[in-house]
């Protein structure tokens, strides 16, 4: 009986108009959210910030990062639906929030294989072992509309199907069942 009611829970939540899916750099934001493609309006924030001066403030030498102007995105923007891919994608007016999720280790290594420095990725690994990106997302969204998937050993595929299932309204809000404090 209580799968029947939670297939119910479900089914009311529906399809939400506006996604994030967000995640401490290299999680697998980016791989993912390609896979949405055929279905779903993807916005890819990140590149979107790097290819118009309008819409970051500053370079972060220290980081070799841009630092967004968050409420000219926002205004770049405008009245969008579909999924909002970036690291900063909790930060903006959404319905749900996917946070990915991804062992600190796999983190610094995707980093460090991709050019990032060893410091830029230890800083994003102990992030993710600090559920920076997850806490920001609840503060902002509350738990009831934050879905947590664990990326670590999943392929792009499965975690796109995850994010699908969040968007179309499948899945449950799951913020706070991943833990990664063993990496501290």
């Amino acid at each position: 009986m209580s799968d029947r009611s939670d297939s119910a829970d479900s089914a009311d939540r529906g399809r939400a108009d506006r996604v994030a899916v967000t995640g401490t750099p290299g999680t697998g934001k980016s791989t993912a959210t390609a896979l949405l493609e055929d279905g779903y309006d993807v916005i890819h924030l990140n590149d979107r910030i790097k290819s118009d001066d309008d819409l970051w403030t500053e370079r972060d030498d220290d980081r070799d990062t841009l630092v967004a102007d968050l409420d000219a995105v926002a205004e770049e923007l405008g009245d969008w639906s579909g999924v909002l891919d970036s690291h900063l994608a909790h930060r903006f007016d959404v319905d749900r929030v996917v946070v990915l999720r991804c062992h600190p280790e796999k983190i610094e290594s995707r980093l460090e294989a991709r050019g990032e420095s060893p410091e830029t990725a230890a800083e994003n690994a102990e992030s993710e072992a600090l559920d920076v990106i997850l806490s920001e997302a609840v503060a902002e969204h509350g738990a009831e509309n934050v879905y947590e998937v664990d990326a670590t050993d999943s392929d792009p595929e499965e975690v796109a199907d995850a994010i699908r299932a969040a968007i179309d309204g499948e899945r449950e809000p799951s913020a706070g069942t991943v833990n990664f404090i063993d990496y501290i």
